[in-house]
């Protein structure tokens, strides 16, 4: 068989440019581009482990402001707090000094009213005691024909006016 006399003229042919082809390969790739991509690969881990430090630190930063903004806004509203109290105390204090002022004014206003309902009450009872006293003489004359004099009346009028 003539193909299997040629198979090692070819075989050894086949294996030189396979060797030839593997070694181009070998040098081309695994020593030309392959420590290329393993330096930008390097390149590209070390850039994004760079960011992802400068990411947390920056995140610490943000988080340490952000501690040192809520402790100023707790302490400004705590002050806030006092200041409103105070002034709450501050108006309780004013408003009760003007109502204790405004109720003695009332509390005299009424002190006179009293005073003068106790004066009209007694002047209009003197002369309800005067009209019912001319009254009782004028219908005791009338009813009985007896003049009461104006001391005998108006003493009976007042015993009177005792009992309601």
């Amino acid at each position: 068989m003539p193909q299997i006399a040629q198979l090692a003229e070819t075989y050894s042919s086949q294996i030189f440019w396979l060797l030839v082809f593997f070694g181009l390969v070998f040098f081309v790739i695994g020593r030309g581009m392959v420590p290329r991509v393993m330096a930008t690969v390097g390149d590209r881990d070390k850039q994004i482990a760079d960011d992802l430090a400068a990411a947390q630190a920056a995140r610490d930063r943000a988080d340490e402001e952000e501690e040192a903004w809520r402790t100023r806004e707790n302490e400004n509203r705590a002050q806030a707090q006092a200041l409103v109290a105070e002034a709450k105390a501050d108006a309780a204090a004013k408003s009760e000094k003007k109502i204790a002022a405004a109720q003695k004014r009332l509390d005299t206003k009424l002190a006179e009213a009293e005073t003068r309902i106790a004066a009209s009450r007694d002047t209009a009872m003197a002369e309800i005691e005067t009209v019912a006293a001319e009254a009782a003489q004028d219908i005791t004359k009338r009813l009985a024909g007896v003049k009461v004099t104006k001391p005998t009346a108006t003493k009976a009028v007042k015993e009177a006016l005792a009992h309601v």
